[in-house]
């Protein structure tokens, strides 16, 4: 019992303290695909490590092997009730914990259905309408005076742009404004939004599901700067994120001038140092691995400092 409480208490504190954490770094201008990853690595974390408590419940001593060379006093520690009672309390949560992911899972498949269908909706007007240019994604320009452009994810995912890029922005800040929205389809951003938008919908009850949404939508933007950033320069994205407009675009969509401007707009004037390939990488593995990990060693660690004191 007593590990399993560890691993759930630890679970429930990383769902509630870790949104702040991550929210530091990009507050601090970090590359926006470390918070990214470990917000996505802690998600996974928490939902596995109450996946795995509930399970050690189930078992006949409860994942006291894990520390069978503990004081012998482990033995009293290793029961805080009836072995029927946990055994029962753990079916109970093992279900619970299936039936979240079940409704998680039915959840995903309406909303990926859901946008499909207004994906086509709007493909079908557009491919009226517009002028097909095609790349890989392919762009469709639409005849209009407003400095417009988004995403549509799919097989293959779109860009929509308006012609008004051209009337209002230079070549370069064109160039930048398609440079981000190629980067949302080639990053899958779509898709993360999509996967927190469900987790907000099942498990509402913790921060860390509960804000992802919001704070999911604002770095996959970052994260789409910084990719244009790398290949038309700061000043350019800067100047074109203050150009292009967000009003008018599908919600289904990932617009450039819609979400979070401000914040990107203080973070692109910061100076900054050219990412390096090698850091960047390590700072990714970093971050995931350090969101996957601290849930369980934080709790091994307090059941140990729980035997010292318990057991001078």
């Amino acid at each position: 019992m007593t590990v399993a409480a560890a691993l759930l208490v630890t679970a429930g504190l990383t769902g509630l303290l870790a949104p702040r954490q991550l929210l530091r770094l990009v507050a601090r201008g970090a590359d926006p695909l470390v918070p990214l990853l470990a917000w996505l690595a802690s998600t996974v974390s928490v939902v596995t490590t109450a996946a795995l408590a509930m399970t050690l419940l189930l078992l006949p001593d409860h994942g006291s092997h894990v520390l069978a060379g503990a004081h012998e006093c482990w033995s009293s520690l290793e029961h805080g009730m009836a072995p029927s009672v946990e055994a029962v309390g753990g079916a109970v949560g093992l279900a619970l914990v299936v039936g979240l992911l079940v409704r998680l899972a039915v959840v995903s498949v309406r909303g990926a259905r859901r946008r499909a269908r207004r994906r086509r909706d709007h493909l079908a007007v557009l491919r009226v309408t517009a002028r097909r240019e095609p790349g890989s994604p392919p762009t469709l320009w639409l005849d209009h005076d407003e400095p417009l452009a988004f995403s549509l994810a799919g097989t293959p995912g779109v860009v929509v742009a308006t012609e008004g890029l051209h009337r209002r922005l230079t070549r370069e800040q064109v160039e930048a404004v398609l440079a981000h929205e190629r980067a949302h389809l080639n990053g899958r951003h779509h898709l993360l939004v999509a996967a927190s938008d469900a987790l907000s919908t099942v498990l509402p009850f913790l921060p860390l599901f509960r804000r992802a949404p919001g704070v999911v939508r604002e770095l996959v933007e970052l994260a789409a700067d910084a990719a244009a950033v790398r290949t038309c320069g700061v000043e350019t994205v800067r100047a074109a994120l203050l150009g292009v407009s967000g009003s008018g675009t599908p919600g289904s969509a990932l617009a450039m001038g819609r979400d979070s401007v401000q914040v990107r707009l203080d973070l692109l004037a910061r100076p900054r140092r050219r990412p390096d390939s090698a850091r960047s990488l390590l700072a990714y593995g970093a971050a995931c691995t350090t969101a996957m990990v601290v849930p369980s060693v934080t709790a091994f660690v307090g059941l140990l400092a729980l035997i010292v004191v318990a057991c001078p």
